[in-house]
């Protein structure tokens, strides 16, 4: 029987995927060999740190992130700035109640964003200008570092001379939609990102950067236009790296899993709000997202449907998905079985939640906390 255009066509794209999915797979591998971790024994920190917390509407999980701060040993000279973002459930009251006469600890009152500036930049540009440390240390509200976590990730900074690092903490995933989604963040870089080449590299679109831990030098931070810079950028971690790179300063990213611990959402509505707020600006214009989409449909999706019907390169390039998410998930502390076997799922909600994203954005309905985007 001769085959169909549109069968070989099929076939074609089947097995173009699966050879992407394990090449990608393979990459993930040479990328977790050069991963770097921090220090369980870190020296002593000899510079001034300020940690920095930008607090908007908080109350309800700051208290850990603000203890697990002031049990941090090998800082003797730290200081830490909590920021209250025009919150209304009491967050300056509930960290000024947790530090108690803890000298160490400042609670500062936020201004109100201008026209144009949107909120998290605008909290932490607020934090730099306070701030009197050399090495500066933004931690989001929903973070918790364990008691070595400052001093082990500042010697990763200095000893691999960047200018700005982020420690990628352990994400914590309980319910359906944050195990489906959340431990795709790690697993992107790791299977994309050719992190030798990211290290050595000046160029701003070899970037990965995560804002809920992330450690910089004062004066690269100033050398790149501070905060200021990157006022009206949504995915303001990445943008921030990438205006140090611009500026002549080397990022980096390191395997924070054993020092820090994010629980970034709670159920899908948190989740795609989340998500949707920022998803659009993630992979540049709406052709570069769909490019990206695409792609990714391809690798990932295409190859596990033609192995439902029976598809040997459609098995391998399914299997080779879900060896690099176990992969991933090992490496960050994660979730292995059964969330790797719904790799495909994962990416198609991924999928969705980025069309959802480029939909609010046209529309201008895209807000957070309260907030439009």
């Amino acid at each position: 029987m001769i085959e169909s255009w549109t069968a070989r066509i099929v076939r074609r794209a089947v097995r173009a995927g699966a050879g992407l999915a394990v090449a990608g797979t393979l990459h993930e591998l040479l990328n977790l060999r050069r991963l770097r971790v921090p220090p369980a024994a870190p020296p002593p920190v000899r510079e001034r740190v300020s940690v920095l917390v930008p607090a908007r509407d908080e109350a309800h999980r700051i208290a850990p992130t603000v203890r697990s701060l002031l049990a941090q040993t090998g800082v003797p000279n730290l200081e830490v700035l909590v920021l209250d973002d025009g919150s209304t459930d009491g967050t300056a009251a509930l960290v000024e109640h947790v530090a108690g006469a803890d000298p160490r600890l400042r609670v500062l009152r936020g201004a109100p964003p201008p026209v144009g500036v949107l909120g998290k930049p605008h909290a932490c540009a607020q934090l730099a200008a306070a701030a009197t440390g050399r090495i500066l240390v933004f931690v989001d509200a929903d973070v918790v570092l364990a008691p070595r976590a400052v001093a082990a990730a500042v010697a990763v900074l200095r000893d691999g001379g960047f200018a700005l690092l982020c420690p990628w903490p352990r994400q914590l995933a309980d319910g359906p939609a944050t195990r489906l989604v959340q431990p795709l963040l790690a697993w992107s870089w790791l299977v994309s990102l050719p992190l030798g080449v990211a290290e050595r590299s000046r160029r701003p679109s070899l970037v990965a950067a995560n804002g809920q831990f992330l450690l910089v030098d004062s004066g690269a931070l100033a050398a790149a236009g501070g905060f200021g810079a990157v006022a009206g950028e949504v995915l303001d971690d990445l943008a921030l790296a990438r205006a140090v790179r611009r500026a002549g300063g080397r990022t980096g990213v390191a395997d924070g899993s054993r020092i820090a611990t994010c629980r970034m959402y709670d159920g899908w509505a948190e989740l795609a709000a989340g998500y949707r707020k920022s998803l659009w600006r993630a992979f540049g214009g709406p052709g570069a997202s769909a490019a990206v989409a695409a792609l990714l449909a391809l690798v990932y999706v295409v190859p596990a449907l033609a192995a439902l019907r029976g598809s040997r390169a459609g098995l391998l390039g399914y299997g080779a998905g879900v060896v690099g998410r176990v992969l991933a998930a090992r490496r960050t502390g994660g979730r292995v079985w059964p969330d790797a076997a719904a790799h495909p799922v994962s990416v198609l909600t991924l999928l969705g939640l980025l069309a959802s994203s480029w939909a609010g954005r046209r529309a201008g309905t895209l807000t957070w906390k309260g907030r439009a985007l």
